[in-house]
């Protein structure tokens, strides 16, 4: 069936086509709704240059919206012989209208028509991403001011170190996520930039209106040069790969140290039994399996960078076969990522923290600076008190205080948690243009 739009008077081989397509026509699925879009964007562009009449316009718009709607009602497939989407809408249209659907190709390749539908494809995906940090940001700055009265063990090389809070916890993990919302945006200004009218990527002797595409597909920008438009395909998906490793980074992080917290031997945070997992053999196990689980997946998110590097490496000028092999990486990467994040939310909404932690002997040692600083404030050379609070440890003589009085910006007794929530809502300001 691909043959009759794409014929040059002979069938391809059975196996090169198989092996060739992979299993490209699941994942151009998901791909269905950007390229109708896409092909709306492009005929209207045709009829402004002449190429297509007013009719023929309307003709085709309608067919398009009525795609549209089976993709929307989830019955649009590609159907057995059919190369891929592209292809497969071609088709829909041209068995429908006849030869006017064979017009809506006219100053396109299949490369920019892929090009945009990936590049509007990546644009929503970082925005669902984007959209599931703040939903986890916001929740773990809901239990950093909810618990920041409540102390905890702070750590260095694992060895006890000086005393944190709840709340001092929580809030880093929140602000960790401004941190990959920055590099969420810009791989969203990366593919927020049009590449239609760049055709297999020199162009097209035709007098295409890119400036419309833009405009009629809500790009910020456009890929000005077409041979740089080709050169956005794999770079586009590997500025979102950077942005998926940097949130699953932060999210891999936490879940390790809530699968530490949660152990006996630390005891700082628990979860309803029904969350977490048992034994076959022990039955006293209550196993964080979600957070193993998910620290695994970060742990594996986190190659795809070097999977897409690897794949892009040094391909010469102009569409190489080799970057289809791109969806295959980044598409379930950002469902997984997207998943995690979610979960994470999820369980969060009921944790517990272990609110009498801090009082634990073993814990003693937390407050020799804080004692330290309380005798430098009271006059005593700094490295004098050192000594003199290291020997009392020393000697086994040593009194914690437990009195806590952090409150500087950004410390226990000071959050800062308004200021970090409007940073975040700067920097992910881009992924709301509505807003």
């Amino acid at each position: 069936m691909a043959s009759v739009l794409w014929s040059k008077g002979f069938e391809p081989n059975k196996l090169i086509e198989e092996f060739t397509v992979g299993n490209d026509r699941e994942l151009d699925l998901r791909l269905a709704r950007y390229d109708v879009e896409g092909s709306m964007a492009h005929i209207a562009m045709l009829e402004s240059i002449g190429l297509l009449t007013a009719d023929e316009l309307k003709t085709l718009t309608d067919a398009l919206a009525d795609i549209l709607k089976i993709i929307d009602e989830g019955k649009f497939t590609i159907e057995p012989g059919v190369e891929d989407v592209h292809s497969q809408v071609e088709f829909m249209l041209t068995r429908r209208l006849g030869d006017v659907g064979k017009k809506i190709h006219s100053g396109r390749s299949r490369n920019d028509q892929v090009l945009v539908d990936l590049k509007l494809f990546m644009r929503d995906e970082l925005r669902k991403i984007g959209d599931a940090v703040e939903r986890l940001f916001a929740r773990f700055q809901q239990l950093s001011e909810q618990h920041k009265e409540v102390l905890m063990p702070g750590y260095t090389h694992l060895q006890v170190a000086m005393p944190s809070s709840f709340g001092l916890w929580f809030g880093a993990y929140a602000e960790s996520l401004v941190d990959d919302m920055q590099m969420i945006v810009a791989a969203y200004n990366i593919a927020n930039q049009n590449p239609l009218g760049s055709a297999a990527g020199y162009g097209s002797s035709f007098p295409l209106d890119r400036a419309m595409t833009t405009r009629l597909l809500h790009f910020d920008d456009l890929h000005y040069n077409v041979v740089a438009a080709q050169m956005s395909r794999g770079k586009t998906e590997r500025a979102a790969s950077f942005a998926i490793n940097s949130v699953a980074s932060t999210l891999g992080r936490f879940a390790m140290d809530v699968c530490m917290f949660m152990c006996q031997n630390f005891g700082f945070i628990t979860f309803p039994d029904e969350f977490t997992t048992g034994s076959s053999i022990m039955p006293h196990k209550k196993n964080p399996d979600v957070f193993e689980i998910m620290r695994g997946k970060c742990n594996r998110l986190q190659s795809l960078s070097n999977e897409i590097a690897l794949l892009t490496a040094n391909l010469p000028l102009g569409y190489n076969r080799d970057l289809q092999l791109l969806k295959d990486i980044i598409f379930p990467a950002t469902t997984e990522l997207i998943n995690c994040l979610d979960m994470c939310d999820f369980m969060l909404q009921h944790i517990k923290v272990n609110p009498d932690i801090i009082n634990d002997p073993r814990y003693d040692y937390l407050f020799t600076v804080e004692d330290v600083n309380r005798l430098t404030l009271g006059g005593m050379p700094f490295r004098e008190a050192y000594k003199t609070i290291g020997m009392q440890v020393q000697r086994g003589e040593y009194k914690p205080t437990r009195s806590v009085n952090h409150t500087h910006l950004g410390s226990i007794g000071n959050l800062a948690n308004d200021s970090i929530a409007a940073k975040m809502a700067r920097v992910a300001s881009p992924l709301h243009p509505d807003n």
